[in-house]
């Protein structure tokens, strides 16, 4: 790949990673490294433990998410980030832009397609 590209995805991954932090809280709870393992799994997004708890606490600061920590059996306390109402009026805006921006891009490659 040429650089170009690579840093242009490198943008869209930074671009992204509080949509998709949001989106992976929507549905429930997760303590920090269940996160990590779910984004990594993300083909393309590329996160690591470094990446994602900088994120996380802006987020908490932002109040676009809560936190609580639980006690573990198997090892330290665990630390929950869950959506705050806010971070769940947040997600839906972005959704929301997304599937405008997406729109308009479709609709440029079938303008550019008829030239």
């Amino acid at each position: 790949m040429n650089d170009d590209f690579d840093k242009w995805t490198v943008q869209v991954r930074k671009g992204l990673l509080d949509y998709c932090i949001l989106s992976a809280l929507a549905g429930r709870e997760r303590y920090g490294y269940e996160l990590v393992k779910t984004l990594a799994g993300v083909p393309g997004l590329g996160v690591t433990e470094g990446t994602l708890y900088p994120l996380l606490s802006r987020l908490r600061v932002q109040g676009l998410v809560t936190t609580r920590l639980v006690e573990s059996s198997e090892g330290p306390a665990r630390k929950y980030y869950a959506l705050a109402d806010e971070g769940r009026r947040t997600l839906a805006l972005m959704e929301e832009y997304l599937e405008t921006l997406n729109a308009g891009a479709r609709a440029l490659r079938q303008i550019g397609g008829q030239g």
